[in-house]
């Protein structure tokens, strides 16, 4: 089994592949920037860290987005962090474009967001919280509903459809932390920085065949 994991210069490519190849020693796990290694690579993994306008811009740049949204179409893939958000039309984040793949748009925390104690909470969002499994999927096996995951992000995804969320979170407001379609899963948190329940679920990956 090969598995790509997407590098477009940004995000934490060497964290999510060394996690992959814990779950799955028997897989190749190849960091790559060929669009070529998506099309013959078995799954596809998109991680992310940074701003969204700086990821379109070399997403498009090394000739990866067309391969990524051909990816997203045709077998297991997983969007991490700004791998979730690229996924839908624009963000506020730069008034950007994203790739189009998911009908909706990414969305700034409110400046002045605050907890139900009306206590005002710190942007990004970083550390620690619960995900709620609003709808069974593979990639939860194994791991308990309000299982805590980590989280660093300024922005969260506003689907158009909302039956596309997988899971859901709170911070100050209820956001969508899991979107999943077909053969596409993403996530707003990190697995590869959320101890076992991360490595369960790229276990679950590695091992989804949708």
């Amino acid at each position: 089994m090969d598995i790509a994991v997407v590098d477009y210069g940004m995000g934490n490519l060497r964290s999510v592949s060394k996690a992959l190849e814990h779950v799955a020693p028997q897989a190749r796990v190849k960091v790559t920037s060929d669009p070529h290694d998506l099309k013959l690579a078995n799954r596809v993994v998109v991680p992310g860290q940074g701003a969204m306008p700086d990821c379109m811009r070399e997403l498009r740049a090394r000739g990866l987005a067309e391969a990524v949204v051909e990816a997203t179409r045709s077998k297991p893939f997983l969007g991490i962090c700004i791998g979730l958000q690229m996924l839908f039309d624009t963000s506020e984040e730069g008034e950007v474009e994203g790739l189009g793949v998911l009908r909706g748009a990414v969305r700034r925390f409110p400046v002045k967001l605050k907890d139900n104690e009306g206590c005002r909470l710190k942007i990004p969002h970083m550390g620690w919280n619960e995900v709620l499994q609003v709808q069974s999927h593979a990639l939860w096996t194994g791991i308990p509903d309000a299982t805590r995951f980590y989280f660093v992000h300024s922005y969260f995804v506003e689907a158009a459809d909302d039956s596309v969320s997988s899971g859901k979170s709170v911070y100050g407001l209820p956001f969508t932390a899991a979107v999943a379609r077909d053969n596409m899963f993403a996530v707003q948190f990190h697995p590869e920085k959320s101890q076992a329940a991360g490595l369960q679920l790229l276990r679950n990956f590695v091992e989804w065949h949708p």
